[in-house]
């Protein structure tokens, strides 16, 4: 059976750091592995590099077609290559899945759609493959959101939680043809790794642990290794809570170290307060690359934002991880959420601890609920009837109590003040030294589109919108 597994291109970059990362769909390669397993034959397609699939699709008409959807701004864009995908192949399948589908399946029940894929796909769309080819009902296929003549149901769920060794390895063949280009920062082309899914944490502007309800799930020493071992040298590690299992950690630097697997470069995703707990885990890791970055959830400037954010971490927790981190060669970065609600003496605050510690490498997001997460079911009233490409973290979702231009002045201030300005602390030539010639294109256009964060009028243009000129929220359920 031919299945034809879809990136489509997120369509809204204008804002936020997205040109500088464009990663591999590890996602999509798993379950094309698990499809591979199963005597499929898949192929992916990322339209964020390629132009269309059409062509494929006239070659080849696949029985089933699974759609990402990462994240909420990509809804309409996912529901939009649905209609197409339906044009064009009437009687194909068409699945939707990803953290946002999951997470928040609502918005995507649309005729275009027949099925919603809740879980891990890598159970999942075996069973699927089984069922479109009348080896099985429909109904019986896991962790479906489905549509039928009588409404949209749910399937049963999954018996237990995938089994992540039950895919051990990625089929990474699937995008080779678009290797080269994925990049992440400074470092081009990179390969992700998941080691563990999941986290037990209970942030509330997140999503990951209300999915999976707090459960923390890891690859065994074996597979992570091996996978480490045939990737290239620039990795980033997507775990949700790297080190959140110290002894696996140790065990797995320990087996990296045995089997001579070393980095150029290493990114991972931590808690601050882990690395407090652990420095002796960030000391063990550390031979492993070259260079090695760590990203914080920094998130707020006081104790009291933290609280109200869910961390479960202190200030001190943040001050002191970045200080071990970088006494032992980490690069240290992270972000901050800025609150449509702060007064100008919050801005200040955070422009003020920023330069004080040292924090010039962090990004800014605006507060943003984003669905399936305690804080969206907190603001549903306020963000009601919002379009979904503004919830990318950088539009606003309901007027600030400055008014938009003052917010957005301020807004634009905080990132002027970070490295990204070409006319602060860092130039263009300081960036340029930092990579190879052939990169050098890249970097620029990249940090180009970036000096747009400094511009206040850009962001207002946008606040403006009010969706006539693109789809608006659609499917909207708090619950």
């Amino acid at each position: 059976m031919d299945v034809l597994l879809i990136r489509p291109d997120p369509g809204n970059d204008r804002f936020g750091l997205g040109t500088f990362f464009c990663v591999e769909p590890l996602g999509l390669e798993y379950i094309a592995a698990a499809l591979e397993a199963c005597g499929a034959r898949p192929r992916v397609v990322d339209e964020r590099l390629a132009l269309t699939n059409a062509s494929w699709l006239r070659r080849r008409v696949p029985r089933i077609v699974g759609i990402s959807c990462l994240h909420a701004l990509e809804y309409d864009r996912v529901i939009a290559t649905a209609r197409r995908i339906r044009r064009q192949s009437p009687e194909t399948f068409v699945v939707v899945g990803g953290h946002a589908a999951a997470a928040f399946p609502f918005p995507l029940e649309v005729p275009e759609i027949d099925g919603i894929c809740v879980d891990d796909g890598e159970d999942v769309f075996p069973a699927l493959v089984e069922a479109v080819s009348g080896r099985r009902s429909l109904p019986s296929v896991p962790a479906l959101r489905l549509r039928t003549p009588d409404g949209w149901v749910d399937t049963k769920p999954l018996p237990e939680p995938t089994v992540l060794d039950k895919v051990p390895m990625p089929a990474r063949g699937v995008v080779a043809s678009f290797r080269r280009d994925y990049h992440c920062l400074l470092f081009k082309p990179v390969w992700l790794v998941e080691t563990a899914r999941g986290c037990s944490f209970r942030c509330s502007f997140c999503s990951v642990w209300e999915l999976y309800g707090r459960n923390y799930r890891e690859r065994s020493i074996a597979s992570v290794v091996e996978d480490l071992a045939v990737t290239g040298d620039h990795v980033f590690i997507v775990d949700d809570l790297f080190w959140n299992n110290p002894d696996r950690s140790f065990e797995l630097a320990r087996e990296l170290r045995r089997k001579g697997v070393r980095k150029r470069w290493l990114l991972v995703q931590t808690r601050t307060d882990l690395a407090c707990r652990h420095p002796e885990l960030l000391e063990a890791w550390r031979p492993l690359a070259q260079d090695f970055d760590i990203f914080f959830g920094l998130e707020a400037v006081s104790d009291q934002g933290l609280e109200q954010l869910g961390k479960d971490a202190s200030i001190r927790d943040t001050l002191e991880a970045a200080r071990i981190a970088r006494s032992m060669r980490y690069g240290v970065t992270g972000n901050f959420v800025v609150d449509p609600d702060w007064d100008e003496s919050e801005f200040e605050r955070l422009w003020d601890f920023v330069a004080t510690h040292g924090f010039h490498r962090a990004g800014y997001s605006i507060l943003t609920p984003l669905p399936g997460t305690t804080l969206f079911r907190q603001l549903a009233s306020r963000v009601e009837g919002q379009p979904w490409w503004k919830y990318d973290m950088h539009h606003l979702l309901w007027e600030p109590r400055l008014g938009a231009r003052r917010f957005f002045e301020l807004y634009a201030e905080t990132w002027r003040r970070s490295i990204l300005n070409l006319r602060g602390e860092k130039s263009w030539w300081q960036w340029a030294r930092q990579v190879r010639p052939a990169q050098i294109p890249y970097l620029t256009r990249a940090l180009l589109r970036t000096q747009r964060m400094m511009r206040p009028e850009a962001y207002l243009a946008e606040n403006r919108a009010d969706g006539r000129d693109r789809s608006v929220a659609r499917g909207f359920r708090a619950t």
